[in-house]
């Protein structure tokens, strides 16, 4: 018989239970007792949740309170020594290494986040040293085991992979010279076996081991590691289910299919040209495969028929009893639930699937490949036929406008009038900003009376016109503290805006919105992305009128704010129908007529976000020059249509810009600015070697977590940053935007960041 299996689940909570009791403890409104009770009632609902879909392996052990990469940092006793010896209790230290803590006499920043392979969600990247004392602190694996089983369910543990551990995280600020993070595997593993060999004694039949490195390139020179690791945890642990995802395995698979595993997972969702070349790698062997034929990353309705076509390949070669239908990854990206949806049209509902629906779903295609003559599982057979009809029906109609004006772009609509050199001095007198320029990236805090003035509009407890109204004081708060503390370039703090994606989706044609589809991002920030369902367009202006109205304050140049094409494509839920590479390319066309009306309406500097360009590269190297061509060429598409005397500014996360540095050249953006204040000024590094010329802002502090920077440490950062930069391309600006933060540390921060620019002019004239 096939088994059905669910990788992870959201662990959020239906009702974002997760994130309000999270919230409610670091305001010390929640003791940790009660914060982890009610982290044990959603765990408690998620195990549950997924049994009755009628799950076979359910999984336990990938609940977090803030991140699962974190989880295993500290319980691994891998605690950066900043955090040690501060009298805090070891959740406070848990949380102060995801958010930095300024409290009672503790000022700690908080730890490196970086993006968990191509997806949006952010880990926080542990730190180690020839120095660092693996111990098992805990062990969360075991005890989410048995706590599913005092709920009634029998689960399989998940754990994250020694390989990964090591190879996700980075050498502390201690480190040697040359240190590597993979060196360290001979002392971890010891804590690996303890902990495996804990839940065997416990009676876990299975673990799911996730080694996602496996499907990058640079897992080829690991060999070695993986063949001795799991020789060695194979005869200690349950039997092994070592899990890959987001990727196909390619040349690595020559090694995996060789390792005394028990369990292989595979995801079909984003590689299913892989599936002949494993199961022929390992028909030979015992392992079972486990098939992830269910997307763990978008949230359409799963095609049964091309499900199973697929599986029958692998039982087929394998038979039933060693093939596992899947989910191809954690169903962590994925809202909750469909139900709680009850504004989509039912047409609109009948597309999607959300996590509980999917583990229904993987239920139903293992049942159908093992031959099931339930009636229920073939009536939903035929209900799901008919719904991907529906689907492919509604996919045929196309916008022709739309379709017409992507196929009729130039080489010539890509590119500015003039080079970066003649618009620098264009752009001097034009706008005419001192030595190193202060600036913001855009947001500023969404208060609790902006969210609630948001939804009286939304329940008809306020007219537009007062909402309006509202809005307007929101934007001349904002202004008039700029011009206070002396910011240079201002923004008008995008009140209006309930997410930097979704906003603009609400203005385009070709995207439907939910109510209660929250993904996490990191920590207790959750997202709702739109779904890009047919052809995107602009029906009209869609940021013009704020811009101009805070313009109209101040004699101070103001930027607008935009979203890139890039960006909102990879932070939606985009359509599975038509390529990447077309859907960003006619949200470029909606953003470069939105470009364009800015500038006609007095608007000199303008910024066109684009922190998930890296976040988007395929995995694979050879899968990125397609990508990077058709990616740039979008941002190029949205900001090439101005004179040259417009400043267009781009903002990035924080990335391995060494990957795609000639691709961030080729943005030929005025100005960029990136996230680096907690990356050692390695990225800046990067800038420096490759010899980027244009104008560059260098986060000098984060935003991430509450902390407020000293104005010293502004000095210090601007200072090491002239060390690497030349001084008339340097910007001065936080790391990203400012929306999650509250009035007073962004009051401060920002005060003392000013004050730092000042220095620097004085200093360096």
């Amino acid at each position: 018989m096939v088994l059905s299996s669910v990788l992870g689940f959201p662990r959020i909570g239906a009702n974002r239970e997760v994130k309000k009791a999270v919230e409610a403890y670091w305001a010390g409104k929640l003791s940790a007792e009660d914060l982890n009770k009610a982290a044990a009632e959603v765990k408690k609902a998620s195990w549950t949740t997924v049994k009755a879909q009628g799950v076979d392996f359910i999984p336990s052990g990938e609940f977090s309170l803030y991140d699962h990469v974190l989880d295993h940092a500290a319980a691994f006793n891998v605690v950066p020594k900043r955090y040690v010896g501060l009298g805090l209790s070891p959740l406070d230290v848990y949380f102060a290494m995801g958010r930095g803590r300024q409290t009672e006499g503790v000022d700690v920043p908080a730890s490196e986040m970086k993006k968990w392979f191509d997806s949006n969600y952010h880990f926080v990247v542990p730190e180690f040293s020839e120095d660092t004392d693996f111990q098992l602190n805990f062990n969360k694996a075991l005890e989410e085991y048995k706590e599913a089983k005092a709920a009634g369910v029998t689960t399989r543990p998940v754990v994250l992979g020694p390989i990964s551990f090591l190879v996700l995280g980075k050498a502390a600020k201690g480190a040697k010279p040359g240190f590597q993070p993979i060196s360290l595997l001979p002392k971890l593993l010891p804590i690996y076996i303890k902990l495996l060999s804990e839940l065997k004694e416990a009676g876990a039949e299975w673990v799911q081991v996730d080694e996602p490195v496996l499907v990058l390139d640079n897992a080829a020179s690991l060999e070695k590691e993986f063949t001795s690791t799991y020789t060695e945890l194979a005869s200690l642990a349950p039997k092994i289910l070592l899990t890959t995802y987001f990727a196909r395995l390619d040349s690595n698979l020559n090694f995996v299919a060789k390792l005394p595993i028990a369990g292989l997972h595979i995801d079909l969702d984003r590689a299913p040209g892989q599936l002949q070349e494993v199961v022929d790698a390992i028909k030979s062997t015992n392992i079972v495969l486990s098939l992830g034929l269910v997307s763990g990353r978008n949230i359409w309705k799963t095609d049964f028929d091309a499900a199973i076509k697929l599986g029958k390949v692998a039982v087929d070669a394998l038979g039933q009893e060693r093939v596992i239908v899947a989910t191809s990854s954690s169903l962590l990206h994925t809202p909750v639930t469909l139900a709680s949806e009850t504004k989509l049209t039912p047409e609109q509902k009948d597309w999607f699937s959300f996590a509980t629906e999917k583990a229904a779903e993987v239920a139903i295609i293992a049942a159908a490949l093992s031959n099931s003559q339930d009636p229920k599982v073939a009536a939903a057979l035929e209900a799901n036929k008919a719904s991907i009809a529906a689907r492919r029906a509604f996919e045929a109609s196309s916008d022709d406008t739309v379709r017409k004006r992507v196929a009729a772009i130039t080489p010539d609509q890509l590119e500015r009038k003039s080079p970066f050199a003649v618009r620098k001095e264009i752009q001097a007198k034009h706008i005419n900003l001192p030595k190193f320029p202060t600036t913001t990236i855009g947001s500023f805090p969404q208060t609790k009376e902006i969210r609630l003035a948001r939804a009286k509009l939304g329940k008809g407890e306020l007219t537009y016109e007062q909402y309006e109204e509202f809005i307007k004081k929101e934007i001349e708060t904002v202004v008039r503290f700029q011009e206070k503390i002396g910011l240079d370039l201002l923004v008008h703090g995008e009140p209006e805006r309930n997410d930097m994606v979704q906003y603009f989706g609400e203005q385009l044609n070709g995207f439907v919105f939910t109510q209660n589809a929250w993904v996490q991002s990191y920590g207790s920030r959750y997202v709702r992305p739109p779904i890009i369902v047919s052809d995107v367009s602009r029906p009209g202006p869609m940021t013009v009128k704020w811009s101009s109205y805070a313009q109209s304050l101040t004699n101070k140049p103001m930027k607008g704010m935009l979203t890139g094409p890039v960006t909102i494509l990879n932070w939606s839920f985009p359509r599975a129908d038509v390529s990447r590479e077309l859907q960003s390319k006619q949200l470029a066309l909606a953003l470069r007529d939105e470009v364009v009306d800015l500038e006609k309406a007095g608007i000199h500097a303008i910024q066109v976000d684009e922190p998930a360009i890296r976040e988007g590269l395929p995995l694979r190297r050879a899968d990125w020059d397609a990508y990077l061509k058709w990616a740039v060429d979008s941002f190029k598409l949205a900001t090439a249509g101005v004179s040259d005397t417009l400043q267009t500014h781009s903002h990035f996360c924080y990335s391995d810009f060494d990957d795609i540095f000639p691709s961030i050249q080729r943005l030929d953006a005025d100005v960029i600015s990136i996230e680096a204040s907690k990356a050692d000024m390695k990225l800046l590094n990067t800038f420096k070697h490759y010899g980027y010329s244009n104008q560059i802002g260098p986060g000098v502090y984060d935003i991430h977590s509450p902390r407020v920077p000293g104005e010293q440490e502004i000095k210090d950062r601007v200072k090491a940053m002239l060390e690497i930069l030349p001084d008339s391309l340097l910007f001065v600006n936080p790391d990203c935007g400012l929306k999650t933060r509250g009035w007073k540390e962004t009051e401060a921060s920002l005060t003392n960041l000013v004050n730092g620019a000042k220095w620097a002019r004085e200093n360096y004239a």
